[in-house]
This record gives structure tokens, sequence and C-alpha cells, in this order.
């Protein structure tokens, strides 16, 4: 048994270095640590204690796109602190053109959305744990109703 305590990083393989880095930082905040050879960038997340959260390694403008439901990564699920960063996160990728869709995973709420090369990505908030209920050992993938889960779970909420 490997005992690791959380994954520290993901890289990404991308057609365009500069497009990605850009979307990168101006949909998630990610600052840009590093960049090697003009073909490898590193990202942190504000408030990040990693070196870099993502790193992008490019591979040309003409790169082929993975084929649908081949064998791969399906996405990657990045966590917010509050049910009102989820409702901006929302908010942001639909400015940015790149919305996907949302689901209630009970033990989360989350929005997904594609970067400029099709790759899927995941924001999720976690419902606090001593609220699971059932959905301790269930996983389920339901609409999400994100103004009822704001009123739920806000800092407004009556």
């Amino acid at each position: 048994m490997i005992p690791v305590t959380g994954l520290n990083h993901a890289v990404l393989y991308v057609r365009s270095l500069d497009r990605s880095v850009q979307f990168y930082k101006s949909v998630f905040g990610f600052e840009e640590v590093a960049r090697m050879q003009g073909r490898m960038a590193f990202l942190r997340a504000a408030g990040s204690s990693n070196h870099h959260d993502l790193g992008l390694l490019a591979l040309g403008d003409d790169a082929p796109s993975p084929p649908p439901a081949a064998v791969g990564l399906y996405h990657l699920a990045w966590e917010v602190k509050t049910i009102e960063d989820l409702a901006n996160a929302a908010e942001t990728l639909k400015q940015q053109g790149c919305f996907q869709g949302a689901s209630d995973h009970g033990a989360s709420k989350s929005v997904y959305a594609k970067d400029p090369d099709g790759l899927e990505f995941e924001i999720l908030w976690r419902v606090p744990r001593e609220q699971w209920g059932e959905f301790e050992r269930k996983a389920i993938v339901a609409p999400l109703n994100l103004p009822l889960e704001l009123s739920r779970y806000g800092s407004g909420r009556g």
C-alpha cells in the first residue's frame, strides 16, 4: 500500500501553450510559475502550497484530439471552498463560453466545462461531511438546482 495524502498536480497535453495558459489564468486565476523551452508551463492556484497545481505540455496546433470514449483521463475536478464560489464559477464559465452543465452528486455539487482543447474539467463544492447522510456510501448524478443549494448551504441562508 502507498499512503498517498492527495493529488499534488495534473499535467495536460494541449495544442497551444499560450492559449491554454491564458485560459487557465483567466478562468481560475492561476499564476504561471515557470516555463520550460516554450513547450511546457507550470501554473499554481491562489493559496496553494504546491510548486504547481497544473502543468501544460504543448504538442502543437495540429495535435489530434483523443477519440471519444477511449481509455484515458475523463476529467479533473477542482474544489472550491463555498457554495457561493461554485455559483460564481458557473457564471464565469458561462461568460467564457465553456460551461457544459451542472450536477448534484449528493456529497458534492458540481459544474462542468471544457478548456480550449476540449478537455473537460469539473469544479465542485463538497457538502460538509456531517451532512452527507445517505450519500456517505452512495453515488448519484442528478440535476443541480444551484439557487436551492445556495439557499440551503450559502452564507445568507435563513
